[in-house]
């Protein structure tokens, strides 16, 4: 008996052995340091460095959907190097950078990587997801899936029916203008952006849904201006309500197919089965890059127009006033007053685009904290940045 058990051992020592040895880099990482619950926001910043390239290979964490691509690839052809006014390692360093892609007029610029990440790679994308689900309303209105953003929420969700949600309108949803109190604090583990995706669902009800409908009124809907991932979430349930089909399927049949992503991605989902559609799609740096350049492009995918004529206008330019200075808030996208517009996630993800210079960078990070409210100045020096950006394209543009 003990010999047979020694042998077992064995047999155990030297699966795992080779297990390891055939690993990659990645996988090996993620098991040194392998998040042991699903609250992100109070990972180690080793967690985060293995996790973020490999959010859809941790069962702690949840299912995900793959975001089909297509046979045919949207071509990034390389450009002459830009030259930009930074030490591009440094700022890199102090970043955190994993990937950074800039691409102007069509070609690319810029791209370097860091922390071990490479284009082959996917990479998480937090609330740059906000972006491109609010996208989709604009896809399922030109489909006619959707009548209007001014229609009423319940008429989508009927769980929401006699909820604090009753009067608020699918655009009040999109410019988060709902008047419905929430706590996005990303550093209070009881905030409601930290408890709301562990909420236990009632039977038959998506888990969003269900934490959502217990919220109360702070202001009438369309009055002020507060950040809720929660209602992100909510508009991706609406999305497959509408539609009949999940939000990854409808990614990749109206985007992610037709406009010529390179890889495939993947939507990370709640606990009852919807995309977590404020959040969690991990895409490769350059197919984020790409979803800046489908916007730039005024939303053709494979010769045909996407979403409804003037949807991209209105949905980057300021509809919200926000509580950040020199930030306005369009349909999930954040805005500037001089027409350029941002899909922002915490850590250090992000897709910037400047349709004047036809401009899109697209920047995958790790930054030691969520974001600059939780102290440093990661944020800040990327707007910075950005600005570099420009004053290089324009001294090109000069005689």
């Amino acid at each position: 008996m003990k010999k047979w058990i020694i042998g077992i051992l064995a047999v155990l020592v030297v699966a795992g052995g080779i297990f390891w040895v055939t690993a990659d880099k990645d996988m090996r990482g993620l098991i040194l340091h392998m998040p042991t619950n699903k609250d992100v926001l109070f990972w180690s910043i080793p967690q985060r460095d293995a996790a973020f390239r490999a959010m859809d290979m941790i069962p702690v964490l949840s299912k995900f959907r793959i975001i089909s691509s297509g046979g045919k690839i949207y071509p990034l052809p390389e450009g002459k190097p830009l030259e930009i006014d930074t030490d591009m390692d440094a700022y890199m360093k102090d970043q955190r950078t994993a990937a950074l892609v800039i691409v102007h007029e069509g070609k690319v610029r810029f791209e370097k990587y860091g922390l071990d990440f490479h284009p082959g790679k996917r990479w998480t994308s937090f609330s740059v997801a906000k972006s491109i689900t609010s996208t989709l309303v604009g896809a399922a209105i030109k489909d006619g899936y959707i009548k209007s953003i001014d229609d009423k929420i319940p008429d989508y969700i009927p769980d929401l029916r006699g909820s604090v949600y009753d009067d608020v309108t699918i655009k009040q949803l999109l410019t988060m203008t709902s008047g419905v109190k929430w706590n996005e604090d990303y550093g209070d583990p009881k905030s409601d952006v930290a408890l709301f995706n562990a909420h236990e669902a009632e039977p038959g009800v998506d888990v969003t849904v269900s934490y959502m409908r217990t919220l109360k009124r702070e202001t009438p809907p369309g009055t002020r201006w507060v950040y809720k991932t929660g209602e992100t979430n909510l508009i991706g349930v609406l999305i497959s309500s509408a539609t009949g089909k999940n939000v990854s399927e409808y990614l990749s049949e109206k985007i992610w197919q037709p406009f010529g992503m390179e890889q495939d991605a993947s939507w990370l989902l709640g606990s009852t089965g919807h995309e977590i559609s404020g959040c969690c799609i991990q895409a490769s740096t350059r197919d984020f890059v790409r979803f800046g350049l489908f916007m730039l492009g005024g939303g053709i995918a494979n010769g045909n127009p996407v979403l409804p004529e003037g949807w991209i206008a209105e949905a980057t330019m300021k509809q919200a006033d926000t509580t950040r200075p020199g930030y306005g808030y369009g349909y999930q996208w954040w805005t500037w007053d001089d027409g350029t517009y941002m899909a922002r996630g915490i850590f250090g993800q992000g897709i910037f685009i400047d349709p004047r210079r036809k401009l899109v960078i697209a920047s995958n990070s790790n930054w030691p904290q969520a974001s600059d409210r939780q102290g440093g100045d990661q944020d800040q020096k990327r707007s910075d940045f950005y600005k570099q950006v420009q004053q290089a394209i324009d001294r090109e543009a000069k005689p």
